[in-house]
């Protein structure tokens, strides 16, 4: 695991959780510079995805590394987290879990599917090759890219960036993560006491994933914006300054 710290050290502290496949390079590497202006920022890689040669073994496992991070280093108690996507997982699993205390839980428009052992199992049959396999050969590559770019509306030096996550890191790492997120389940109606959860809503996700987020917490903060899953990470400043607004919001909101 890696935790590097980086940032305006006297800030709020403020983990950043990437997503699936991701390092936080890449993940958050457009927005880090305005992030580090006013957060104390603690960004993880996991284990499978540090450059260490591991392999990801599962979604709590990686859990209790993070708390014990925060117990060690934080006293068990920080300002807020950032999820993206999958990360937004973790930032689930330390509320519910309680092992330490998060004031603010700040989910990027994840989508927060659950399921069974059998069903996660057959979907990492199915995605995961599909993960590992899009940037194989020069003509996948081109085609992957001019899809990042027409959905996420990516630049090119993006789309080569994500792609190359993918590329780099092991498929049997993107393997266990993928399955045991579906396995790592939330809790309905989750509430801790001086807590607030507040979400990203890509509004182009659809409301399923809405009503997903009011399911599972008690009286989210929810902000809703014009575009696709995390495109505020990758599709330029008309959707980054909006949400990262929104996050200074979600940080200076009474708990």
């Amino acid at each position: 695991m890696q935790f590097d710290e980086m940032g305006l050290m006297t800030g709020k502290v403020l983990f950043l959780l990437p997503g699936t496949a991701c390092d936080y390079q890449t993940n958050f590497g457009s927005v880090l510079e305005r992030l580090s202006e006013k957060y104390h920022l603690v960004c993880v890689n996991y284990d499978g995805f540090d450059g260490s040669g591991s392999i990801f073994p599962d979604m709590l496992t990686v859990t209790e590394k993070i708390e014990k991070y925060i117990q060690e280093n934080f006293g068990g108690r920080i300002d807020g987290a950032i999820g993206s996507s999958l990360g937004s997982t973790f930032v689930g699993q330390l509320i519910q879990r309680q092992k330490v205390h998060l004031d603010h839980g700040i989910f990027g428009s994840p989508d927060l599917d659950q399921s069974g052992r059998f069903s996660a199992w057959l979907q990492s049959k199915l995605v995961v090759p599909l993960l590992t396999s899009f940037t194989r050969g020069e003509k996948k590559k081109a085609k992957t890219r001019e899809k990042l770019k027409d959905f996420f509306e990516m630049s090119d030096e993006m789309a080569d960036r994500f792609m190359a996550c993918f590329e780099k890191f092991s498929p049997e790492s993107i393997k266990n993560e993928y399955y045991t997120d579906l396995l790592t389940w939330l809790q309905d109606d989750i509430h801790v006491e001086h807590t607030k959860a507040h979400f990203i809503y890509a509004s182009k996700m659809g409301e399923k994933y809405l009503n997903r987020y009011k399911k599972y917490f008690r009286d989210p903060e929810i902000r809703s914006f014009d575009m696709q899953h995390e495109q505020w990470l990758f599709g330029g400043d008309a959707y980054a300054v909006p949400v990262l607004k929104a996050i200074d919001e979600f940080m200076e909101t009474p708990v």
